[in-house]
This record gives C-alpha cells, structure tokens and sequence, in this order.
C-alpha cells in the first residue's frame, strides 16, 4: 500500500516526484473522454520506468495467443485495445542540450488531476546536466465535450540564463504494446503528411485493418504574443514532426498550444478520414485552448451535477469516490452501443481493454442510476447483438441447439481468453448476462426489452446450463463439474455453489420471462420460437426438473452454503494468520500452493448473497458472512465492493467502512500492487455501490425504491443522487436525519426504513435517523 498522494477532496495531487512510483501516477492520472484516453506519460522525453499509453476505443488487434501447448477449443487470439498513436509529444532542447526528466535534477514537481475540471496540470523546476534551471508547467486534457479532441498547453520559462531552445511538437504512431505476445508492432503506416505547424499520421491495424488518423495543429505565444516562425519539417514511417527553433531569454515564457484529433474508421469512412481529422484540428485550432476548455469544463460541471457523491468530515474517503466516478465517465458515455468497458479502460494495458462480466456485475447499476436509461440498455444490447457469437463460442466446445457461452474476455462477442481454467471454466458468467437483464427491467421498469431483445438472450442461456449440468445417480440430483467460481484462487472444482445457484435462477428466470412475452405478444414468441427453433414443452420441461433437483452444498453444523465440495477439507486458516509479508499472496506464493489453500480471491458465496439478498433471511446472510469474508484476502479488485454491501446490511459499520476505503482507493493507494498496470474502472462501479447500496441501503422491490441508510462514524454526512423511473432523488444521510429531495415535478413513493411515503414533486422529506 502507497500513501505518496495528497488528500484532497476534488483533486489528486503529487507534490514531489517519485520515479519509482511512476508508472502508477501515470495510471492515477490518466485522462479520457470515452472515445480516447491517455495515460500521465509526460510531453517531453523521459528515459526511465514509463508504460507509454494512447487508446482509441474500439480499435483493437488479435494478437496470437501463446500458450505452453496448444488444447481444443482454445480461442485463436487474445484481443487488445491498442496503443496508439503518441499525439502529446513535445521534445525541448537548450542549444542542443534535449530535456529528458529522467536525466534531470528535479528541484520541484506537482502534478495535479483536477476531476471536477477534468484537467491534467504539472509545474516543475528542473536542473539540466549543464546546469541550467528551467521551469516547466504543462495542462492538458481530453474534451469530453467533443470526444475528436484533446489539447495541451506547455510553458517553457528559463530561470539563470539566455540562449537558443529548440521546441519540437510530434505525432509518433510507431508504437508498441509492452503486452505483445510476441513482441511485434500491431501498426502499419498509411499516410504521413507535415507542414509548417501541423501534421497528420495515418496507420492501420494489422488483420483488423481499422484506420486511426492522427493530426496535430500548434502555435507558439511569447509575452502573450502569438509569433510568427518557420519550423524543420520531419517524416517518417509512421511519425512527423516540426522543429521550431527560438531565442528565449531568461524569466521569458514560451507557450506551447498543441491541438490534436483522433479519428478512427469505427466512425468516419476511411477515404474521409484525413478531411474529417483536418477538419477537426482546424475547428479545435479556431477555436482556441481557453474555449476549448471552458466547453469541456461545463460538460463535466454537468455531469458531476448528475453523479456526484458528497461526503462530509473524511477527505481520504471523498477523494476516493470522487476518482473512482470520475474515472467511469472518462472510460464510458454511453453513447455508442458497440463500446463497452473494459477492466482498465484507457489507463493501461492489462487485460486487453476487452469486456468481461464486470460490466453486467458491476458496472450496469452505476449507469442505472447516474444517466438515462438508453444508457445502460446499450450496455445490453451489445451482448445482444453479439448472441450470435455466443452460440458460436459454445459449439466450440461441443454445445448445440442454441445454447449460448458468453466471452470470458471480449471484443466482437468470439472468446479470446487463453487461459483455460478461465476460458472454459469461468462459465458463471454466463449467469451475469441473465441477471444484468433482470436488475435492467427491475430497475426501469422496461419489461418491453422482453419482447424485443431479453427473452432471447435468456433462451439460449438456458439452453447452455441444461447441458452443462449432469444427473448424478449418487446424489440423485444434477450436478456441474469442473468449474471456476469467482474465487480464481480454486480452479476446476466440483459444484461451486454460486454457479449451480446462478444456473438453476437462469433457468426460473428464462420460464418467467417466456410466461411474460407468451401473455404479452405471443405472436413474438411464436415467430422467435420458430426462428430459433425453440420447443417450449419439451426444452422447459427439462429446465424445470433441472431447477428443481440442482445440488446446492450446505454444511448444516456451520449452517453455511459450501463453496465447492471439498472446500471444507481444507487448512480453514484466516487472513488474520497470514504473515503480512506474503501479502498480496499472488505475487509471493506459487500457484499451486495458492490453489490448495483455503484462501478466497473475492466474493464466491457471498457474491450470491449479493445479487440474490431477497431469496435469503439475514440470520443466513450473517453466517456465511462470518465464515468467508475472515478467509477472503481481496485481491481482486471486485472483492471489497461486495463486502461492503452485505457488512452494511448486517449492520457491521467497522468491517463496511474498512472494505470502503479499500475499494475506493484501491488504485490511490496501490492496495495489491498492481495499479502500474492500469487503474481498475470496472470495480470503480463497485465503489459506487459501496455508498448507494451499501451505506445508502438502496434496493428496488416490487418496482419502489427502499432505502435503509446508515452512515460511518467517521462521517459527518453523506448524499448522492439517484435517477429512477423518470424521477430523480438526491438523498442525504446524517447521523441526526435522512433528507431525501424530490428533484423531479411528480410524486414519489419511497419505502424508508421499511415504512412507505410519498414524496411530492419538487419537494423534500426529512425523518429521523433510524440506528
């Protein structure tokens, strides 16, 4: 765990520099806009520890997968978001003496990234190898109100001396990803073109064939002053740049203003590619860096409107919040249905930028509740538009009739996970989908999506567990070996009980669902049945018995559901006996003994208990809490969320507030040693839930929201805001009161502490804390 960044509660500030923390400042302070992001790398050269990083959403590469030895079934590639082309680039030289960071005497560092502006900024002095003291400030960000654009201001000032500086903008799309399988370049070069104070730069993916265009445009003030230069005109395969040599004098301040675009063919037709990029940098050039910024200013002033979490008396506790809501904008707007979330985002490299099961876990409440509803139906209806491939994915592995196995890992909806004992057995996935639809239409309302797209999806879920499983004549009910749970601390186990449990609510829920449409539009029905080649009476007769007889492990003496059978033959150490200089274990211990331990990465059991809290009494709750939560050690970024939420429900302020700052400045703070490689944007959702549904005590049943708040003793008070069938709600918790604020012109029917009111448009209600 770090502790280098100073609280603050709208900013992230490092007020020294630390080279050996680097890389992960270079993931905290990472800036994007949902079309493009780009990690903290510095403008000028900088020679040491650094994961250059530039992504453009969408755009992605099949990089061959690599294995030890080769097993049917296993997916071709392991798909990547790519690094891009480097548009921030400005090499500084002294009379011939280049500025590399990394070579320099650094007399003062601060780096800032202000999140209610959306503003990366530096300010340093710097002592070259001859001597010379210069002072450099640089502000940069990515425009989220026009997601095509990103602009940087860079002041050079010298303080001791006199004499030539050489400044040098540049586009480098000659790049690599540090995570190749085998160590090639992913790009090739298209176009290269450079004049006076603008250039542009056109590479393509390999295999994939997208085409990014990349342009820059840049004019230079002194004293205020724009000045008229000439510029050495660079190009290269893949690269261009302009050389612009200056006179500067000592405490003069040169401005750099660079303008730059990202367009890729995801968006505009490739023989328009350079137009529309051209077109764009000019806009941004005419424009000019002050308006631009004011613009991209007001949209995040708007959305911290809609989203912002305010806690009152814990700056630690605020600051985390605030980046991890600030990070889920920068990553996702929504706005287009063929992007989706990737683990890391825009911040690194790790794990492919692809999508996994976080964002239906994970990620899909946050959007429920932070903007409109279309929102988080694009997160659906990408996974619906990718069922094709989801079929496909199962035949692969010998399924048939149109079942469907949703990716582990993906960019098109086809596999492209290489390991196999999550490829092939992480399969509870699958069950994510199924309940992303269900928490979609509970929260919304939107039983419509049924008809159009759900019930479909559901199907062929279903279809896939009544394969899956098999009839055990000992135990006289069905069973599924051979799985991964959440837990990837225990691989190929036999009948984890969150999977058999989400399998058997899959198939319930797939009924249901059908019943609905079947009274709804039976005419649908009749003709995706007959698309799909649907047999209701045969297929969901065979899904009811499944249901009905799936295996469910309990151990009656410690009145607990069994993780997987054998789970309870294990060593039943906690963390609390672990020596803490082997933590984080996965990075000390060897796999092997990691998978005979009885450790738990994240939620397993309880990741049940969370998504199906109603289906339980707490009495149940609390003693499988009690029982896993002390032999959980967190290392996954999804844990602590999950803990949070059921530590509050039960009531264990000190263990919720715990798992709180864990989650929410998980990357702040490096928990477990691995925020170099990126930040983790899909269980920043998590955080979000943490306070809505943990603290908060949000949940929506029989389509009214509840509310059972508590707060910390370390706040003061806490509010958010919720949107909600139309409606929106900002709440606020003291330890004396709930507030909760009807923002919206018609009443409002909320059930608080288990009584129910009605809360009159435009308009508030106040009550009395309830301990």
């Amino acid at each position: 765990m770090k502790n280098y960044l100073i609280h603050d509660e709208w900013k992230i500030i490092e007020d020294s520099f630390h080279p050996e923390f680097n890389k992960i400042s270079e993931s905290v302070f990472s800036i994007g806009n949902g079309r493009m992001g780009q990690r903290a790398n510095f403008e000028e050269d900088f020679s040491g520890e650094t994961l250059q990083g530039s992504y453009v959403a969408g755009v992605y590469y099949p990089d061959k997968t690599k294995v030890g030895w080769w097993k049917i079934g296993y997916p071709e590639y392991f798909a990547k978001v790519l690094n891009a082309a480097n548009w921030i680039g400005i090499q500084v030289s002294f009379d011939g003496e280049n500025l590399d960071l990394a070579q320099c005497e650094i007399e003062s560092f601060q780096r800032v990234l202000d999140m209610k502006r959306g503003v990366l900024e530096r300010e340093m002095v710097v002592k070259l190898a001859s001597g010379r003291r210069v002072a450099i400030s640089s502000c940069r960000f990515c425009s989220l109100a026009n997601d095509e654009i990103g602009a940087i201001k860079y002041q050079v000032t010298p303080l001791d001396f006199d004499g030539p500086i050489t400044l040098k903008p540049y586009l480098d799309a000659d790049v690599k990803n540090e995570d190749a399988n085998y160590g090639e370049k992913f790009w090739e070069g298209i176009h290269e073109e450079v004049e006076r104070r603008s250039g542009y730069v056109i590479a393509e993916t390999k295999k994939t064939v997208f085409q990014v265009c990349t342009g820059m445009k840049f004019e230079i003030l002194k004293a205020g002053k724009v000045l008229e230069f000439d510029s050495y005109r660079y190009k290269e395969d893949k690269k261009v740049a302009c050389a612009v040599d200056l006179e500067i004098g000592e405490g003069e301040t040169i401005t750099l203003l660079k303008y730059a675009a990202n367009i890729s063919s995801m968006n505009v037709e490739k023989e328009g590619l350079l137009t529309h990029c051209q077109q764009a940098v000019e806009g941004a050039f005419e424009l000019g860096f002050d308006a631009l910024l004011a613009a991209h200013a007001k949209t995040w002033a708007d959305k911290w409107e809609e989203a912002d979490i305010q806690i009152e008396g814990d700056v630690a506790a605020q600051q985390g919040i605030r980046f991890n809501i600030f990070q889920l904008y920068q990553t996702y707007t929504g706005e287009d249905e063929r992007l989706n979330i990737g683990p890391k985002g825009f911040t690194g490299e790790k794990y492919g930028g692809s999508t996994y099961w976080d964002t239906e876990a994970y990620c899909l409440p946050f959007y429920l509740s932070t903007a409109p509803p279309k929102v988080a139906k694009n997160l659906l209806v990408y996974r619906y538009k990718q069922l094709g491939k989801a079929i496909e994915n199962a035949e692969k592995l010998g399924f048939k009739d149109g079942a469907a196995l949703y990716p582990m890992v993906t960019m098109t909806g086809e596999e492209c996970h290489n390991e196999w004992e999550i490829t092939f057995e992480e399969i509870h996935r699958n069950g994510a989908i199924a309940y992303a639809i269900f928490d979609y239409i509970r929260y919304t309302g939107d039983q419509d999506y049924l008809v159009e797209y759900g019930l479909e999806v559901l199907i062929a879920i279903a279809r896939f567990w009544a394969q899956r499983v098999h009839f055990s004549a000992r135990k006289q009910q069905y069973v599924m070996h051979g799985v991964t749970g959440p837990n990837e601390y225990e691989n190929n186990v036999n009948n984890n009980w969150y999977t058999n449990y989400i399998a058997k609510w899959c198939l319930e829920y797939a009924m249901e669902a059908m019943n609905f449409v079947k009274e709804k539009d039976p005419a649908a029905l009749e003709a995706m049945a007959e698309r799909i080649k649907f047999y209701e009476y045969t297929e969901t007769g065979q899904w009811k018995k499944i249901a009905a007889g799936m295996y469910l492990g309990t151990d009656e003496a410690l009145g607990i559901f069994v993780q997987h059978e054998g789970f309870l033959d294990k060593d039943l150490q906690k963390v609390e006996d672990l020596d803490p200089a082997v933590r984080p274990i996965n990075q000390h211990w060897s796999w092997d003994r990691i998978l005979r331990s009885v450790f738990i990465k994240q939620a397993d059991v309880l990741q049940g208990l969370y998504f199906f809290e109603d289906q339980f009494n707490m009495e149940t709750i609390r003693r499988n809490f009690d029982f896993y939560e002390p032999r959980t050690v967190h290392e996954s970024s999804l844990s602590p969320c999950v803990h949070v939420i059921l530590a509050a429900a039960l009531g264990r302020e000190e263990k919720a507030y715990e798992m709180y700052l864990r989650t929410s400045r998980l990357d702040l703070d490096d928990y477990n040693n691995d925020t170099e490689d990126g930040c983790h944007i899909t269980s920043m959702a998590g955080t979000w839930m943490s306070v809505v549904k943990g603290f908060g005590g949000l949940r929506v049943r029989d389509g009214e929201l509840h509310l059972r708040p508590f707060i910390p003793s370390q706040w003061k008070a806490y509010s958010f805001k919720v949107q909600f069938r139309g409606a929106v709600l900002k709440v606020k918790v003291s330890h004396a009161t709930v507030d909760i604020e009807n923002l919206s012109a018609e009443p409002m029917p909320v059930t608080l502490f288990d009584q129910s009111v009605n809360i009159d448009g435009k308009s508030s209600l106040s009550e009395a804390m309830v301990s």
